[in-house]
């Protein structure tokens, strides 16, 4: 018999700036690593005035991690030190692996809405220094299953029988965008090793006896399924699942590495000019 993973822990978040003046909702980052192992910091955004972001992300560095950007609404354009650029525009995301050092640039455009979120996803100590990489993650690409209550956009991993629009080639997560209709219920099992959470994006659920609110996180207990219901007036979240690196992290801004040791290598490398491999 299945056992319904119950609440950890609901997460807040918290009103911030980044970047060159972007307002965002930073739903867990730096001081929750352990718990969302191996997924390290997701920033959410919702705004219909461009002033809260078309300042954007000027030119900087990642190392040794993945970035997934998502948009539900907006357009993003992007380039790099590799000489990619583009842009992220309604349904689109783009899974990013820094991997040994990239230097790039995300510059929202004004739009009517801005809608979506990053998520930061650690890469293994055996891929830190893995050559940079994208995935570029159309929405036309984007699996969609959908039933009478439910309609459920696959962008990794493996929903029922669907496969994702992409497949992580270090970290092996699943990234569903779930939408639901009132008084709406929704089941999907999970490997009980993984560490799985979602992000209510809007309207409000029900997890046991708990009611969770738009604009918040829930972290998964242990269990080997999600249930949950929907309110009077239905929900849309991200959900989020994949097993845990258990490795040491060092924390630096834009890099993320194992020790501080290859924390401060990174950096000199950055003053020096030899950042990029």
């Amino acid at each position: 018999m299945s056992q319904p993973r119950p609440i950890r822990q609901i997460v807040t978040g918290v009103s911030a700036i980044d970047g060159a003046g972007v307002r965002l909702t930073r739903v867990f980052g730096a001081h929750e690593t352990a718990a969302f192992d191996p997924f390290l910091m997701l920033d959410a955004f919702d705004s219909s005035e461009p002033s809260d972001y078309t300042r954007g992300f000027p030119w900087h560095p990642h190392r040794g991690i993945e970035t997934v950007t998502y948009l539900i609404d907006g357009d993003i354009e992007h380039g790099d030190s590799l000489g990619n650029k583009g842009s992220i525009t309604e349904g689109d995301a783009q899974w990013m692996t820094a991997g040994s050092g990239i230097i790039h640039q995300e510059m929202p455009q004004a739009t009517k809405r801005m809608w979506g979120a990053q998520l930061w996803i650690n890469l293994p100590q055996k891929d830190k220094m893995v050559a940079p990489a994208y995935g570029d993650i159309k929405k036309e690409h984007i699996p969609v299953v959908e039933t009478d209550d439910v309609t459920v956009r696959v962008l990794s991993g493996r929903y029922k029988a669907t496969v994702g629009a992409f497949a992580g080639a270090h970290v092996d997560a699943t990234y569903l965008d779930v939408e639901m209709a009132p008084e709406g219920e929704w089941r999907i099992p999970t490997d009980p090793h993984a560490t799985v959470f979602l992000y209510l994006l809007s309207g409000a659920l029900s997890i046991g006896a708990t009611r969770v609110e738009a604009k918040h996180a829930v972290l998964f207990a242990e269990g080997d399924e999600v249930a949950l219901r929907s309110g009077a007036e239905g929900a849309r979240f991200l959900f989020l699942a994949a097993l845990p690196l258990r490795e040491p992290i060092a924390w630096g801004g834009p890099i993320v590495m194992n020790t501080q040791e290859e924390l401060a290598a990174a950096f000199r490398e950055l003053e020096e000019g030899t950042f990029l491999k």
